[in-house]
This record gives C-alpha cells, sequence and structure tokens, in this order.
C-alpha cells in the first residue's frame, strides 16, 4: 500500500500522519515504514542539540498502522461520519532513540476485536534493533 492509498483510508496529513508505507498487510497484522527525516516539525524542539523521536509520535505511528489493520480487518472503509480514536497505551516501552535518517518498521498484531475495539501488539523496529513496543487499543466510532 503506497502513500497515495494510506491518505485515502487515513485521515491524518501532514505533520500527524506518521505511516509512509504499507509493506504487508492480512487480517491479523500489518508491516509499515515511517522514514523520519530532519525537516519534520518536532525537531525543532525535541532537541535542537541531539534530533530525537519523542516517544508519544513513536506510539502514534504503531497507532495508525493499528488503524489501517483495523480496517483492513473489518473491511471498513472510514467516510465523513465515522472515526478511530485511540483508546489505551498499555506496557510502553522504549530500547533505543530513534533519530532523522532512520526507518522505523511498524509490526503491528491484531490480538482481539470485539464490538468494535481493536487491540494490538505493537512493535518498532530500526532495523534489526527493537525500538519501541506496545500493547495499544482502538475503537471505531460513528459521530454526527
Amino acid at each position: 500500500m503506497d502513500i497515495h492509498e494510506i491518505l485515502r483510508r487515513l485521515p491524518h496529513r501532514y505533520p500527524i500522519l506518521l505511516v509512509d508505507r504499507v509493506l504487508s498487510v492480512d487480517k491479523q497484522r500489518i508491516k509499515a515504514i515511517k522514514n523520519v527525516s530532519i525537516n519534520e516539525p518536532q525537531f525543532l524542539g525535541h532537541f535542537p542539540h541531539r534530533p530525537v523521536m519523542p516517544g508519544v509520535m513513536i506510539l502514534e505511528s504503531m497507532a495508525q498502522a493499528a488503524t489501517l489493520l483495523a480496517l483492513h480487518s473489518a473491511d471498513a472503509v472510514l467516510d465523513d461520519k465515522s472515526v478511530v480514536y485511540f483508546a489505551g497505551i498499555d506496557a510502553a516501552r522504549f530500547k533505543r532513540p530513534v533519530e532523522p535518517g532512520d526507518q522505523m518498521v511498524l509490526d503491528v498484531e491484531l490480538t482481539r476485536a470485539k464490538a468494535g475495539i481493536y487491540k494490538f501488539a505493537g512493535k518498532c523496529f530500526v532495523g534489526d534493533d527493537l525500538a519501541a513496543e506496545a500493547e495499544l487499543m482502538c475503537t471505531m466510532r460513528r459521530i454526527d
């Protein structure tokens, strides 16, 4: 799935769109990438002397990959009357810094889906190194 398809499926846009490409997806797992560039706005302040991707942005990138997986698993398409909310994070751990020039590989597995609530196990790798991991939860809702 290229960036054009991601833009059709996710409502996020710059500067908060944090998935650049989907390498593979099935009903249970997604592998996606986020290319980290020094031109991203968070690096102006985090940190000017040593740019590091904020942990919350790493978690958000995993959540966006999880959203793509949830939509794929449910054969759903977001429209103007629906939204996927990030509903929870558990057991988040950061193992190594992510810096400009790195490519994050997001590996997210669907562990449970019930009544519009989805739970995932997410991992973020840079090369062969585990950079972060977390249990994520999201929910699909209709809005007025």
